[in-house]
């Protein structure tokens, strides 16, 4: 597996993802077509126009997704059983038609199962920033993680 395990996993330490996304107008329809969110903000430029923004925001929630979605290559593909949870979750500045996201996480913590022996949770914080450096997603997030097999 890609993915890292349980023991693989250390607190403090920060993965600087290199996969980055340039998200697109497309993206940002399709995901709010999708989930039924017919928020004018999002899919209708004469509405965002006249906004405090000028133009339509991306959806938060295609935001968050990508963010963690940009992290899973690097740690954790086939060795997730389940996520757990989200907290902490903030969206400190907007995501434009054209920004391209890279993201970073953090290992916040580490433990075993206290009910299965073959997984542990570990909580990540994860990190996305536009082109020109500036915070737009942030979260914790727990995943059930499988141990290595012994």
């Amino acid at each position: 597996m890609a993915g890292l395990y349980l023991e693989e996993f250390v607190v403090g330490h920060v993965f600087h993802h290199t996969l980055r996304k340039t998200v697109t107008e497309s993206d940002n329809m399709l995901f709010s077509v999708m989930t039924l969110n017919p928020q004018p903000l999002h899919i209708d430029f004469d509405f965002a126009a006249k906004s405090e923004w000028g133009k339509p925001l991306v959806n938060s929630l295609f935001t968050l997704g990508l963010m963690i979605g940009i992290s899973v290559n690097d740690i954790t593909v086939g060795t997730t059983v389940a996520n757990l949870g989200m907290k902490e979750t903030v969206f400190p500045h907007p995501v434009f038609h054209g920004d391209t996201i890279r993201v970073e996480t953090s290992v916040v913590s580490v433990r075993e199962s206290r009910s299965k022996p073959d997984r542990g949770i570990v909580e990540f914080e994860h990190r996305a920033y536009n082109q020109h450096g500036d915070l737009v997603a942030q979260c914790i997030r727990q995943a059930m993680m499988l141990k290595k097999a012994d």
